[in-house]
């Protein structure tokens, strides 16, 4: 039964582990640190500067008593205006990202284009006469069918 647990505690330090996991728990701490700085901006700047302009920051108006419990649409409203406030936000986070991650893929394939061009300057690979496999520059015999190449000297043969 111990065999057991410590196997499945290894799989779960394994599954906390993976980065994907860990990338998770980091979105949805920020995530609620940006819902906090959205509802400040809503409370602080946005209601404050509709009531200077003559209106209402909280839209009172609109709540139902019913058996006694009171519906607030107003508190639903002021949510959702701030849910989109946080969409928007984080809408353009995601696109400021995804715009620099193709910036970047677009320099490596300019790099990749470059390293391209360095390969076809280089000059071609050695191969074999007899095999026809890729051998070292400073090979005397292939590794694949051991024949003697060009440059081939062995003292005891020569004798």
């Amino acid at each position: 039964m111990a065999r057991n647990n410590r196997g499945i505690i290894q799989e779960f330090v394994e599954f906390i582990s993976r980065g994907n996991v860990m990338d998770l728990a980091v979105g949805v701490i920020i995530g609620g640190a940006f819902t906090s700085v959205v509802n400040a901006l809503v409370s602080t700047i946005i209601q404050p500067l509709i009531a200077a302009i003559g209106g209402s920051p909280d839209v009172k108006g609109l709540a139902v008593v019913l058996n006694g419990q009171t519906i607030d649409f107003g508190a639903f409203i002021s949510a959702v205006i701030s849910f989109l406030i946080t969409a928007v936000a984080v809408f353009a986070i995601v696109k400021a990202v995804n715009t620099m991650n193709d910036l970047k893929e677009m320099a490596i394939k300019k790099a990749g284009l470059a390293s391209m061009i360095e390969k076809e300057q280089a000059p071609a690979p050695r191969t074999c006469p007899y095999c026809k496999q890729e051998i070292a520059d400073d090979a005397t015999r292939c590794p694949h069918c051991t024949s003697k190449l060009a440059g081939y000297e062995n003292a005891i043969e020569a004798r």
